[in-house]
């Protein structure tokens, strides 16, 4: 039985999956010609090739060493593809693969597509100026400089080099006629046109040229193809996906059904070990797939949604495996929070009243020096978050972002302040989920009713103070995302209702119009002496607005120890 299909491997590990594909091929008829990397130790050659003995269609070629972006790999292709043309003088398109490659249709399917299209050479080529996958930064220049050093043993003499070049303004002449083209190494060719290009006489004068060019094997075929064939589909036939750094995705056992999808005759690259896929597609299937034109782009949607999870992640998602350096974060933390500022010390049990009023989890200060006050003084919450100040404190930011992502879904709120760790402060103001309340100046009202030696006092309110006035600062910048508001505290006692009113609404919480219970604010009869005093002792608390000294404030505080309806 022959074939008008021959089929060129090139392998260089799992010697034993390239058997079994081997022999897959050769049930249908198709002559295989494998070529074994050099770097393969003989002995295991040997083994393969013995293995391999029984099958007359299964045949060796001379061995040539192959690394990655060098001249070996179009080596070995020119001598397989030799090979094949003079022992199977019946095939009419040769087909390159690698050892990683797994027919995906019967091969039946691929034999009768070919034989309708027997002038018709399959291979992605395009020129450099029309081409988009390069990664590395290297377009044209690949077919002007020389690369005697490995881009992947040797990066720094490599980069070096292609920058002295750059320097004094070395090019290499492109020899006379050839326009440069590149795409992907997998083609299928008819016998015609591939034995044009082994059998042009100025073969030598091209072999010397593309010896010197960057990554050979995406150009060199594909630029000579352009010279001999009469019909070029500038597509392979051959599956392959590629992540945004140009390496290829690696098929398991799960994209089993993805790979159906795609309607392919051939994908790689294959995982070894991925049995399922092997068994599948390797036993016979006929029928198992209608006749269907070849559509990768069937699959491409998943592969971009892949890509875009890898490189921007999940909004708030940090693990060992992603943690994008600072400013390429997709998004901080994965949901919408709240911060209160001034609130706790103005109102009295002001967690509860929030907590039952918007059913959100109210936490005490997640960020004072002591502990994380979790709601409930809990020590442990969702993700096994401590409440150690030491553990937090080493990464105040993965700790807030842990937070989130572990209660995602569940709206958290939390007291901040002055005597808290500030390390999270850029961290807030530049998170567009954060939503900031302050009421500036707050942090005097527990001074105010400490009871403490005055000196002390004033040197608490100076230190309190200058790190407020400083975490405003950062609010207020350019970088900010955070929905922010700010009050004086004279601005805020004034009208209390109101801007809880407005925090609340923000939230977006499922309340009634208004509230109808209101907290109960702590009584400040005689605060404002104790800023005057404070001014008089040479401390400017500037903070808390036009406090007035006559003590109306603290006169509209007293009835606020009992709720009261708005009507």
């Amino acid at each position: 039985m022959s074939s008008s299909l021959g089929i060129i491997m090139l392998v260089h590990t799992a010697l034993d999956r390239a058997e079994q594909v081997a022999r897959h091929w050769t049930a249908a008829g198709c002559p295989v010609v494998i070529h074994v990397d050099r770097k393969v130790a003989r002995q295991v050659h040997d083994d393969f090739v013995s293995a391999c003995a029984d099958d007359p269609l299964i045949v060796f070629c001379d061995r040539h060493v192959c690394h990655w972006g060098g001249w070996g790999i179009v080596a070995a292709t020119q001598t397989a593809a030799e090979q094949m043309l003079d022992r199977f003088p019946d095939v009419r398109h040769v087909f390159l693969s690698s050892g990683a490659c797994l027919p995906l249709r019967p091969v039946q399917d691929l034999i009768d597509y070919l034989a309708d299209r027997p002038r018709v050479d399959f291979i992605e080529s395009a020129t450099t100026a029309d081409v988009s996958w390069t990664v590395g930064g290297l377009d044209a220049e690949r077919f002007t400089l020389r690369f005697p050093f490995s881009w992947r043993k040797h990066r720094k003499l490599f980069d070096r080099f292609v920058k002295l070049q750059r320097a004094v303004g070395y090019r290499r002449r492109i020899p006379d006629g050839l326009v440069p083209h590149m795409g992907s190494q997998w083609w299928c060719l008819t016998r015609q046109t591939l034995s044009a290009i082994l059998q042009d006489p100025k073969r030598p004068i091209y072999d010397r040229y593309f010896r010197h060019v960057w990554i050979p094997d995406e150009s060199y075929f594909q630029t000579l193809a352009r010279l001999y064939s009469t019909q070029i589909e500038s597509r392979s036939l051959t599956l392959s996906k590629f992540d945004y750094q140009g390496r290829p995705h690696i098929f398991d056992d799960d994209h089993l059904q993805l790979l159906r999808r795609s309607d392919c005759f051939v994908a790689r690259k294959i995982w070894p070990q991925a049995d399922r896929l092997y068994r599948t597609f390797l036993s016979d299937q006929p029928g198992a797939l209608k006749p269907a034109e070849p559509n990768p782009g069937k699959i491409d949607r998943v592969f971009s949604r892949a890509v875009e999870r890898r490189t921007r992640g999940r909004d708030g998602l940090y693990m060992q495996s992603r943690f994008p350096r600072h400013g390429s974060e997709n998004g901080l933390t994965a949901f919408p929070y709240s911060v209160f500022q001034g609130f706790s010390e103005l109102f009295i049990d002001f967690e509860d009243w929030l907590a039952n009023t918007t059913g959100a989890r109210v936490h005490g200060h997640l960020f004072a020096p002591e502990r994380a006050e979790f709601a409930g003084r809990e020590t442990l919450v969702n993700g096994a978050l401590s409440d150690s100040a030491t553990l937090r404190d080493y990464n105040p930011t993965a700790f807030l972002s842990n937070l989130i992502w572990n209660t995602r879904g569940e709206r958290q709120c939390f007291q901040f302040g002055p005597a808290d760790t500030q390390k999270i402060n850029w961290f807030l103001a530049r998170d567009k989920n954060a939503q900031v309340s302050v009421v500036t100046g707050a942090w005097a009202v527990p001074l105010f009713r400490s009871n403490q030696n005055f000196a002390e006092i004033r040197a608490q309110a100076a230190r309190l103070q200058k790190i407020e006035s400083e975490q405003l600062e950062v609010l207020d910048s350019v970088w900010t995302k955070a929905r922010v508001r700010i009050w004086s505290m004279a601005e805020f006692v004034e009208s209390p209702i109101e801007h809880l009113q407005t925090v609340i609404d923000e939230m977006g919480v499922s309340q009634p119009g208004h509230l109808i219970e209101a907290p109960r604010m702590v009584d400040l009869s005689g605060f404002g002496k104790f800023l005057q005093n404070l001014k008089n002792q040479g401390m400017h608390p500037f903070l808390m607005g036009d406090f007035p000294v006559d003590d109306v404030f603290g006169g509209q505080t007293r009835p606020y120890h009992k709720p009261y309806l708005v009507q």
